[in-house]
């Protein structure tokens, strides 16, 4: 009876989680679209030229690292995450970062050869500048831009950062 029990359990929690066919899932009860999660679009300007080099995150004093890659981690789209150069000095992050952001004297290619990822600790020796931003802002989600580049670019341009959150 316990074997019966859990095959019907299992049956009954694989179809509450199906979606298929009906219009009222795919767009939730209240009739409007789901969105899709993606990472933020976060670009920013630097007080120095920071692009070849790998970020990590600092706490709110500054006093430690509480986030930084593995040295696997330091790719996206399966090239160095370096970020993308934009209009007038601004970059489109391509690592994940915020505005307790800092760099390392490591560049990417540096960073991605090392043997093994170095401690918090040691990090902390190699940090360039714990205060590299000028401003940063968050404009939506990626997902939103079919060509972020020329998108973004536009936004910076014009001035035009009315749907963009200021972080810093």
């Amino acid at each position: 009876m316990t074997l019966l029990s859990a095959i019907i359990l299992l049956a009954a929690s694989a179809l509450s989680c199906s979606h298929k066919g009906s219009p009222a899932a795919a767009t939730g009860t209240n009739n409007k679209a789901v969105s899709v999660s993606s990472p933020p679009c976060i670009i920013y300007r630097t007080r120095s030229d920071y692009s070849g080099n790998v970020p990590v995150i600092l706490s709110g004093d500054k006093s430690r690292i509480v986030s930084y890659p593995d040295i696997k981690d330091i790719y996206y789209a399966g090239r160095l995450s370096v970020p993308t150069l934009l209009s007038d000095g601004f970059l489109l992050d391509n690592r994940g970062i915020n505005a307790g952001v800092a760099f390392l004297s490591y560049t990417y290619d540096e960073y991605s050869k090392l043997s093994a990822t170095p401690t918090a600790t040691e990090l902390m020796k190699k940090i360039l500048d714990k205060s590299p931003l000028v401003e940063m802002y968050q404009c939506g989600q990626r997902s939103q831009y079919s060509n972020p580049v020329d998108e973004l670019n536009a936004i910076i341009k014009a001035g035009d950062f009315k749907r963009c959150t200021k972080l810093k």
